[in-house]
């Protein structure tokens, strides 16, 4: 059973996150909120997101120096930010949200269909990395136990086989999400992460082929985790 995700929403206005929470509701993963920069902050140094909506205008802490608080921090720098903000004050400040660290800046009032299609994706990304750690870990586990011959050496082939199965599934749904992308001409940071991930996925291949009987899978390096 797949984990679901956990999807942060920032707004000091408790009728954004609900209409935020009304969105996204479909998407069926874990809906967090946070009334203020400093709760998003307390948040994120316990759960991991796949995403953070995060309004910009708040009062106390605004939300670009939440986010530039969350692109200081190693744990969180790398968790995309869509920014939301009822006003519009031209080029200057949409640069600013994404020198701020944001992959996307969208105004309000926004098309639903759209700001739910943006986060299916960062959620679909994440989903993916998340199956990459868990045959990344499966695999240390296995080499962690040795064993090559007799019925251990049957227990691992038998792992082998089952590993390289369910990674092929993995590398068949990120190549139809790359397509995806590329078919819609989505925004370059979502293409990057795509593309990072696929370089984490053929890593975690060429380690799985080395793996295999004949080919001296004991010395196999792994690649570090995503």
């Amino acid at each position: 059973m797949v984990q679901k995700a956990k999807i942060l929403l920032v707004d000091d206005r408790p009728e954004n996150l609900l209409a935020l929470e009304a969105i996204l509701s479909a998407l069926d993963q874990t809906l967090v909120r946070a009334s203020s920069g400093e709760e998003a902050l307390k948040a994120l140094l316990t759960d991991d997101f796949a995403v953070i909506l995060l309004d910009v205008q708040m009062p106390g802490m605004d939300g670009f120096e939440t986010a530039a608080h969350i692109k200081r921090r190693e744990r969180t720098r790398d968790i995309p930010i869509i920014f939301l903000t009822a006003i519009n004050h031209g080029p200057h400040h949409t640069f600013r949200g994404y020198a701020a660290g944001a992959v996307d800046y969208i105004s309000k009032p926004f098309d639903p269909w759209v700001l739910r299609a943006k986060v299916s994706v960062f959620v679909e990304l994440y989903t993916k990395n998340c199956q990459l750690r868990e045959q990344a870990s499966l695999l240390r586990l296995q080499l962690e136990g040795g064993g090559s011959g007799g019925v251990e050496g049957k227990e691992t082939a038998g792992l082998l086989a089952e590993l390289s199965a369910r990674l092929a599934a993995v590398e068949e749904q990120a190549e139809a999400l790359t397509k995806q992308l590329g078919e819609e001409a989505a925004d370059p940071a979502v293409v990057a992460t795509a593309a990072h991930l696929e370089r984490k996925l053929t890593g975690l291949r060429r380690a799985l082929d080395a793996l295999e009987p004949g080919t001296g899978g004991g010395q196999a390096m792994l690649p570090a985790q995503a």
